[in-house]
């Protein structure tokens, strides 16, 4: 009962994180910006959650609800649909692509995978995501990751405007902000995770908890103990975790 998360399938693991369901007793949610996207069926369809730059607070409902999480960039190349035109949206696919949407959540994604016909919304190779992502991620400075992918910063400014929702600058923040979460809730005092993370001081890592979640770290740590991080999400390329926690 509750949130869970569980391995996605084999042949879709490179564009999807991880699987989830969330079912129980209807409660306040906040979910936090992570860099995703899901697929997310509910009231009978299936809807697309764009990325989020701030928490999100919202109520869970009687009505089980199951997911599919991509990596960072995965799915408005699926699509066919920019991600800046996402940001902060939760949209019926029905209205971003003519595919059926009927099937298993899983089954769908399998025909967005594999539809010829879409427009791809950046000329990345998937390995170029990948670096793009992982770099990012890490902190690799912005001008750095332009020069390795042999983009102008400009160049790259765009790119990531439609590939992931909001500027390079701005996805580092968010995916700093989500290996801290992670950390977090493992116990670690904030101050290691600050550290470890690249945060200039403990201070830092508590402003940008108020910017993204929207509440303290003390908060934020006290009300996830409901969220089960399934270890098959600790090996992906950006560490992660649940980006659903028992809202207060």
């Amino acid at each position: 009962m509750g949130y869970r998360e569980s391995a996605p399938p084999t042949d879709l693991r490179e564009l999807v994180e991880t699987s989830w369901a969330s079912d129980g007793a209807a409660e306040g949610v906040r979910v936090l910006p992570d860099g995703c996207m899901d697929l997310i069926r509910m009231d009978g369809r299936v809807v697309v959650a764009g990325p989020d730059t701030h928490a999100l607070i919202t109520s869970r409902g009687a009505e089980p609800l199951v997911g599919l999480r991509f990596r960072p960039g995965a799915l408005p190349r699926l699509l066919g649909v920019p991600a800046a035109a996402l940001v902060g949206q939760r949209v019926s696919l029905d209205e971003l692509h003519p595919l059926r949407a009927d099937a298993d959540l899983t089954d769908v994604a399998r025909r967005l995978a594999s539809c010829r016909e879409r427009r791809e919304t950046a000329p990345w190779s998937l390995d170029t995501l990948r670096h793009v992502t992982v770099a990012l991620a890490m902190g690799t400075p912005v001008a750095r990751v332009a020069q390795d992918t042999g983009w102008s910063d400009r160049t790259l400014q765009r790119q990531c405007q439609s590939v992931y929702g909001y500027g390079p600058a701005v996805l580092r923040r968010i995916l700093r902000f989500r290996r801290a979460v992670t950390q977090l809730r493992t116990g670690r005092p904030p101050a290691d995770v600050a550290a470890d993370v690249g945060y200039a001081d403990q201070p830092h890592l508590h402003r940008e908890v108020r910017v993204f979640a929207g509440t303290t770290v003390g908060t934020l740590v006290a009300h996830s103990g409901t969220v089960q991080v399934n270890a098959a999400n600790r090996s992906t390329d950006v560490p992660s975790g649940s980006v659903t926690v028992a809202y207060r």
